[in-house]
């Protein structure tokens, strides 16, 4: 059985992190190549604990996956957009 996942890489200093949004993981690494191969590692260490502690079920569902024959699917986002509010900082510190 195959899982998937939206992948988002972006880069934090000298640092590559890759993030996969339905499951809320994160790993990193020094090229965009390097934070993949170590997302999909991580991915799979996560889904390997939750099976042995007995939460995957729960997880993938809170998650929204739908199972199929062979593959675990998260429903397509219709729209993705980068959006701007102002933010009133007189209570945060930057």
């Amino acid at each position: 059985m195959e899982i998937q996942f939206t992948t988002k890489i972006f880069k934090e200093g000298k640092t590559f992190v890759a993030y996969a949004q339905e499951l809320d993981v994160s790993s990193c690494g020094r090229t965009q190549e390097k934070a993949f191969t170590n997302l999909k590692e991580i991915v799979r260490l996560f889904l390997e604990e939750a099976e042995k502690m007995g939460t995957l079920e729960t997880i993938l569902e809170e998650a929204g996956y739908k199972k199929t024959k062979a593959t675990l699917q998260v429903p397509e986002p219709i729209s993705v957009q980068r959006v701007s509010l102002p933010v009133p900082l007189t209570h945060v510190k930057v």
